[in-house]
C-alpha cells in the first residue's frame, strides 16, 4: 500500500484483489529488515506451468541496494519449487531495465495502462 497507493497513487480499490482475500489465494513474499518490512511480492499459477509474478513492491529506502533482486530470487524459488517452469509479470516499463538485467525478456509489442501506469508483458524460463 505504501509503495502502490501512497507512493504511486493508485487507488485502493484498483490496488486489492481476489488474491488479497487470504494467504491461500497465491503465494507471497514479504522481506525484512530486521523487524522492518522491505519488500513483498506474490505468485499465482497463470496456467499450467507458469507463475504470474505479482505486486512485486520495494519500500523507497531500499531500492537499489539488491533488495529488489532478492526479491524476485524469493519468488522464482518458490515458483520453481512449486513444479512451475516460467514467470511472466507485468512490469512497470520505468522497471523494465532492472527486470531485463534479472533475465526477463519482453513479450508484448507496446506498452499497455495498468491502474494509470505503462506496463510490459515480461517473461522468463526458470
Amino acid at each position: 500500500m505504501k509503495v502502490f497507493v501512497d507512493e504511486q497513487q493508485v487507488p485502493a480499490d484498483e490496488e486489492l484483489d481476489e488474491y488479497d482475500v487470504s494467504p491461500q489465494a497465491c503465494h507471497h513474499v514479504l522481506l525484512y529488515d530486521g523487524d522492518k518490512p522491505a519488500a513483498t511480492g506474490r505468485w499465482k499459477v497463470y496456467e499450467d506451468g507458469t507463475a504470474k509474478l505479482q505486486r512485486v513492491a520495494v519500500m523507497k529506502e531500499y531500492r537499489g541496494g539488491g533488495t529488489g533482486r532478492l526479491l524476485m530470487e524469493a519468488l522464482e524459488d518458490s515458483a520453481r519449487q512449486a513444479g512451475m517452469k516460467r514467470t511472466i509479470l507485468d512490469g512497470q516499463c520505468q522497471a523494465e531495465g532492472f527486470y531485463n538485467k534479472l533475465g526477463y525478456v519482453t513479450v508484448s509489442t507496446e506498452p499497455f495502462l495498468d491502474a494509470g501506469i505503462l506496463h510490459v508483458r515480461m517473461q522468463k524460463e526458470l
